[in-house]
């Protein structure tokens, strides 16, 4: 009978397929974990898979740690010169400017955090891996004048590879200027916190870097001075699982903190504001 029979009709088929540019993925360098970068760029460049901490740039920093529209940029008008005639200098100077900006290995300015004033500075890994040069140096102790001149504290984010070495003996000298100048901040009590991003090593890692009243380091970050395989080969011991990541200097008491990058922001200010006296939240006055 008919009505036992399934009688087969033609079926038209409206498929719409998805174009997605190759380019709108990532990949997590930690575990390998695929996704659209779009999200990646949400979590703040952390791996909701496995938390690896990628580096985000200086403005990336000026963004978490700033109250929006608050943040006036400072000395960006100083950039490097080849004082020392080094071979190639020049050259690598315009390169890492079109490809970083015109901050420098440093960006650094005033703002407020949750309405706190401070003055901030965030170091930019893509010029010339964040090497701490005669301009790197003077701009972090222009700023720390002005954070003793107005009284408000100063954060510094590093990311560096250490002193430039097309800079000689000249980028040494920052390392001094720098660490007089955080001195000066401890001796008036205006806090200083230092957030420690990877990677932070070398004559950053030697001066202001590890001089905060509270030193933050994000997680996985590689902290030090010298690298592993220079220890190694110096010391002539094998050295132990995880050596300068920031969770084994937390343990060691090194660092004070390690905080994820979603939380940075509101641990500083909590901890700016207890710094100060003032109840955690409270409007600045």
């Amino acid at each position: 009978m008919a009505w036992f029979r399934k009688e087969r009709r033609e079926r038209t088929t409206q498929r719409q397929r998805l174009e997605i540019p190759a380019d709108a993925w990532d990949k997590c360098p930690g575990c390998g974990h695929i996704d659209l970068r779009e999200k990646f760029e949400r979590n703040l460049m952390v791996c909701p898979q496995c938390g690896h901490h990628r580096r985000i740039g200086a403005r990336g920093y000026v963004d978490l740690f700033t109250d929006p529209g608050s943040f006036e940029e400072l000395f960006g008008n100083l950039t490097s010169v080849d004082v020392l005639g080094f071979e190639g200098y020049p050259d690598r100077i315009a390169v890492a400017l079109r490809k970083a900006g015109r901050q420098d290995a440093v960006l650094t300015g005033r703002a407020t955090l949750t309405g706190l004033p401070l003055y901030l500075g965030a170091m930019e890994f893509a010029f010339m891996g964040g090497s701490m040069g005669a301009v790197v140096g003077e701009k972090i102790a222009r700023l720390a004048q002005c954070s003793l001149d107005d009284r408000a504290p100063l954060i510094l984010v590093s990311a560096s590879g250490g002193a430039r070495m097309q800079e000689g003996a000249l980028s040494l000298m920052q390392l001094a200027k720098t660490s007089v100048m955080i001195a000066q901040l401890k001796d008036a009590g205006i806090p200083y916190l230092s957030i420690l991003t990877n990677p932070t090593t070398g004559g950053v890692s030697a001066s202001f870097a590890m001089q905060g009243d509270v030193n933050i380091a994000e997680p996985g970050a590689v902290i030090g001075f010298a690298g592993p395989r220079v220890i190694k080969q110096t010391i002539g011991q094998d050295l132990p699982e995880g050596f300068q990541t920031a969770e084994f200097l937390v343990e060691h008491g090194m660092v004070d903190l390690v905080v994820s990058r979603s939380d940075l922001a509101s641990v500083t200010a909590r901890l700016l504001r207890m710094m100060l006296g003032q109840p955690a939240g409270a409007p600045s006055s």
